[in-house]
Order: structure tokens, then C-alpha cells, then sequence
């Protein structure tokens, strides 16, 4: 086995290890020695992915968001014609995932949040909201580039809008309040308001 393919693995079992964990026990109550454990990996074997317990949970964060990041690109990728429908559809199952307390993101992200006093957490979470930020760009550009999505829409805005959006509906259900005034449903007419203004609605514009 190749180095590089070898690599991976041990970073998906860290990965998958530290995410049944966390779903398990909490991020509080797991422990680096509880993910050695289960991995039969070493503490000199983990730091060699990640300066400590912190980074890994974040490359949790960061392993979710690729996830959606490639079914939105399989999407615009598809051989059949370029429709809107397609990668919003790819982003719109994702969304449910923010009003769920059982979500992994969700407890990692209020677990980080809990630590903001910290300068290296806050910096870690602030590094994550940027790459966020950048994804979602990413997306409406893909999308403009593709004729889908209006040119007219200021897509650094409307990026930051919707993580604004993202990491307030996670908080809010992390801390157990509910509404029946903007939910899932309504952030995903926004998006598509938003991205196609000649719908119903504005949007952001340059």
C-alpha cells in the first residue's frame, strides 16, 4: 500500500472513530485516550494527523462539509442539462442537518463556541467559518459560471449571509429553542430566492 492511500485510511478511521465517539459520549467526555483505544492508534500516531483533540473534531467539521461540497459538484457535473434544481437540491437535504441535536457538526460547533475564550479554539472555529464562507462562494460561483445562477447576484454576500444563517439555526436548536417563523423550510426559499431573483424576491447584487 501506497504511503499517501495509507494516510487516508488512518485519517478516515480517526475521523469515523472520533465522530461515533462524540454521537456516543459527548465532545467533553471523549478523550484522546478513548479514540486510541478504539483505533489501536498511538498519541505519537494521532499527533502526526492533528495537534490535538480540538483539530480532530474540526476536521469532523471539515469532513461534513466536503461531504455536501461533493454531492453539490456531482450535481453540477451531471451529464443531463444544466438545471438550478440539481445542486440546490444537493444543498437543500444538507439544511435539516442544522435543527438536529443528534448532528455531529451541531456538537462540535457548540463544544468549539463553549471554548471561545480560548484563543486557539476561537481561532480554529473562526478558521472553519471562513472555509464555510468560501465553500458556499464556491457554490454560487460554480453556479454562475454554469448560467444557473444570476450574474447580477454578489456572491461574497450572499456566501456570508447563508453561514450567518447556518450557524445561527445550529445554535439555535443546540440551545432548544424553537420557532415557527423562520425554520429549514424558509432558509430554503431565501437560498433560492436569493440566487435566482428573477423568482419571487431580491438579492444580494455587486
Amino acid at each position: 500500500m501506497k504511503q499517501e492511500e495509507r494516510r487516508e485510511q488512518t485519517m478516515k478511521l480517526l475521523l469515523d472513530t472520533t465522530e461515533e465517539l462524540i454521537l456516543e459520549k459527548g465532545c467533553t467526555k471523549t478523550t484522546l485516550s478513548d479514540i486510541m483505544a478504539r483505533t489501536g492508534l498511538s498519541k505519537g500516531a494521532i499527533f502526526h494527523y492533528v495537534s490535538g483533540k480540538d483539530e480532530l473534531f474540526v476536521k469532523v467539521l471539515e469532513a461534513k462539509l466536503e461531504e455536501t461540497n461533493t454531492s453539490f459538484m456531482d450535481a453540477v457535473d451531471a451529464p443531463a442539462v444544466k438545471e438550478f434544481d440539481g445542486p440546490m437540491n444537493a444543498i437543500a437535504q444538507s439544511l435539516p442537518k442544522l435543527e438536529s441535536r443528534e448532528d455531529v457538526s451541531n456538537l462540535i460547533m457548540m463544544y468549539l463556541i463553549g471554548k471561545s475564550d480560548q484563543p486557539e479554539a476561537a481561532g480554529i472555529v473562526a478558521d472553519f467559518y471562513r472555509q464555510a464562507v468560501a465553500t458556499s462562494k464556491r457554490w454560487i460561483v460554480t453556479g454562475q459560471e454554469s448560467g444557473v445562477i444570476s450574474s447580477s447576484v454578489n456572491a461574497d454576500q450572499a456566501a456570508e449571509l447563508f453561514e450567518l444563517l447556518s450557524f445561527g439555526l445550529r445554535m439555535r436548536s443546540l440551545i432548544g429553542v424553537r420557532s415557527t417563523g423562520f425554520g429549514i423550510q424558509e432558509f430554503s426559499e431565501l437560498i433560492m430566492r436569493t440566487l435566482r431573483p428573477d423568482r419571487q424576491g431580491g438579492a444580494p447584487t455587486s
